[in-house]
């Protein structure tokens, strides 16, 4: 597996995104990994969780984007003005910029690129599976505020929630979830389910015992469990092998 750093403009500021290959000859399906927002995060090259994240994806034999979709604010700006600035406008726009940049790269397969996020990104995985009809699945990992717009009062007014535009998604859906987050909770995820039932769009939820939000997260040993983790992660794997088919 290799890495490069690549940098793409996005209506005028500059996106980093993080790309893993494997070193075996493609045709490969793609990922867009989407990141969390953890406590003093500053850039993906300090986040550890989803660098090692994209690293599993790309051994199993897909080529991993990783968009730093805070490249908005300076990487010193406080991690609580981000999350309270976000914009799902922006965030669309990012999504779609690094989807162009995977079709660009001769060794990805067009047909077979998914999209999976932890946390906050789970959020934007669930987003861009409305806004990208392209993408072949979506992954999210105890996503929440799906029913939140986010964005300025002069754009939300006039946009829907992610939970709204359920209706648009063209792709299977997984998602996993502890039953002891509170953000999700579990009736919230409920509501996603009913959504996507309604719907009529192909998901599996899994909800985990004994595990809370970012139960994945193992830089943070107070929240990761390692059994519900390592459950979590087969099924993913298994569910982006079945709807994209690794190499």
């Amino acid at each position: 597996m290799t890495y490069t750093i690549d940098t793409l403009d996005v209506d005028g500021s500059a996106m980093e995104v993080f790309l893993f290959t494997p070193n075996v000859a493609g045709p490969h399906p793609a990922i867009i990994l989407c990141q969390h927002i953890p406590v003093g995060h500053a850039g993906l090259e300090h986040d550890e969780f989803t660098l090692v994240s994209a690293q599993r994806l790309a051994n199993e034999g897909y080529v991993v984007a990783v968009p730093f979709i805070f490249h908005w604010w300076p990487k010193t700006e406080d991690v609580k003005v981000k999350a309270g600035e976000f914009r799902d406008d922006r965030v669309i726009a990012d999504l779609k910029a690094t989807c162009l940049h995977l079709k660009s790269i001769q060794s990805v397969d067009h047909a077979r690129i998914g999209i999976v996020g932890h946390c906050w990104g789970g959020r934007v995985s669930w987003l861009g599976a409305c806004q990208l009809p392209e993408l072949a699945a979506c992954v999210l990992f105890y996503g929440g505020r799906i029913d939140k717009k986010l964005g300025p009062v002069e754009l939300t007014e006039k946009s829907k929630s992610p939970l709204e535009q359920t209706g648009n998604i063209a792709c299977p859906v997984a998602g996993f979830f502890g039953n002891e987050d509170q953000n999700p909770t579990p009736e919230l995820v409920d509501s996603y389910e009913a959504a996507l039932k309604k719907s009529k769009v192909s998901y599996v939820f899994h909800r985990y015992d004994g595990a809370g939000h970012a139960f994945q997260n193992f830089p943070t040993p107070e929240r990761y469990r390692e059994q519900q983790s390592e459950d979590a992660w087969s099924k993913c794997i298994e569910f982006l092998d079945q709807h994209l088919g690794s190499q």
